[in-house]
Order: C-alpha cells, then sequence, then structure tokens
C-alpha cells in the first residue's frame, strides 16, 4: 500500500509529508473495515481506493481557494478527509443525511487524530453555515442545478465558490446555469491509472 501510494503521489507530481501519508493510508484501513459492516462505498479493493478514492479527491488540493469548506453530501468523506489530511492548515465541514456515515466520519476524526474535520448529520438545505464557507465542494452530490440550489446559503456572499467534481465535462448542465451564476473555469484532473476523466467546475455567484 504504501508503495502503491507513493508511486500514484509521484505520477500525480504531489509531494506530502511522511505523517499525511501514514494518514492517508490509515483512513484507507478503516474504509475497508467499516465497508463491510456499513456499505460506505461500492469500491472494494484497497489499491482501487487509492486511485478513486485518494487521489482522485487531492487532486483538486491546488485548485481550492480559502480556508473553510463544507464537503456536501460527502459519503464516507470524499473528497473532504482526504483534503482535509494534506490541507491541515484549512477546515473542513463535512455534511451528510446518513447517521451510519456520520458516526464513520467522527470514529475516523479520532483515530486519525484530524483536528481540522467537522463531521455533521443534517439535510444541506436544513444546516445553517455561521459564518458562511470560502468553499462549497461536491463529489457525485447532484447536478449543478441542484447543488445551486440546495446550497445557495452556504458560501460567502460574492466571494465563496462552488466546486463540483465531475467525470465527463457537463456540456448540458452547464448550458442551464441560471443568471447571476459565473462560470471560473473547468478544470480538466489527471488522477493516475484512473479509467474515464475527471473534470472540476468552480462557480462563482454574481
Amino acid at each position: 500500500m504504501q508503495k502503491k501510494l507513493d508511486s500514484l503521489l509521484s505520477a500525480a507530481g504531489i509531494e506530502l509529508p511522511e505523517q499525511q501519508k501514514q494518514q492517508l493510508l490509515g483512513y484507507i484501513v478503516m474504509l475497508e473495515k467499516w465497508n463491510k459492516a456499513y456499505n460506505l462505498t461500492s469500491v472494494r479493493d484497497a489499491q482501487q481506493m487509492l486511485v478513486r478514492h485518494i487521489l482522485d479527491s487531492i487532486v483538486v488540493n491546488s485548485h481550492l481557494q480559502g480556508s473553510r469548506f463544507i464537503d456536501v453530501g460527502t459519503g464516507p468523506g470524499l473528497p473532504g478527509i482526504p483534503l482535509a489530511i494534506v490541507r491541515p492548515d484549512a477546515h473542513f465541514t463535512l455534511l451528510d443525511s446518513l447517521g451510519k456515515r456520520v458516526r464513520f466520519l467522527r470514529q475516523v476524526q479520532h483515530e486519525l487524530g484530524l483536528h481540522n474535520i467537522e463531521p455533521v448529520h443534517s439535510r444541506v438545505e436544513e444546516f445553517m453555515a455561521e459564518p458562511p464557507f470560502d468553499g462549497v465542494i461536491s463529489r457525485a452530490f447532484a447536478s449543478l442545478q441542484d447543488m445551486l440550489s440546495w446550497c445557495h446559503h452556504l458560501p460567502v456572499k460574492g466571494r465563496g465558490r462552488f466546486y463540483a467534481l465531475k467525470g465527463v465535462y457537463p456540456d448540458a448542465e452547464l448550458a442551464q446555469l441560471l443568471d447571476g451564476i459565473n462560470l471560473e473555469s473547468v478544470v480538466r484532473l489527471q488522477v493516475p491509472e484512473l479509467v474515464g476523466v475527471r473534470h472540476l467546475v468552480i462557480l462563482k455567484e454574481n
């Protein structure tokens, strides 16, 4: 696992301290263990988790602006947990509506000593952001329209951004963006050994 992680990080051009690597590996061990009882992810193989969960999450790190983020519909903590590990100076609220996932996130927080995450059990439209966030992140959570509709109250007005992790380039969704929403960029992400394409859509309210 350590060699595989080192190989993937090298291929992605990402350098991490040893402590962060050990935390990422510790997270995979916990995810694999809890997955047997809680069915947290359809990915069963730990090596594939490194590609499809760890690398697929942390490749967006360099594109995030700010220090306070919320990961909506985080599931088992993706991409929030890997990002919190590689970005220890930022704070991540991990929001999910399913209690068993939030229990897992609290256990990860405890075992890995992650002081910069806050697992929250809530529906996104009912969650009050005080103070609001620099960035709202979603991965396979909803369409861009639904994300903007349900999460419009979460970012800092005029400054906060929406970061949507997508597979193929979302032409149809981008064509339906409402007035007042500015498309800042769509970044083609390079994830070593991942089958399929990945894009990061960055939006901002005018």
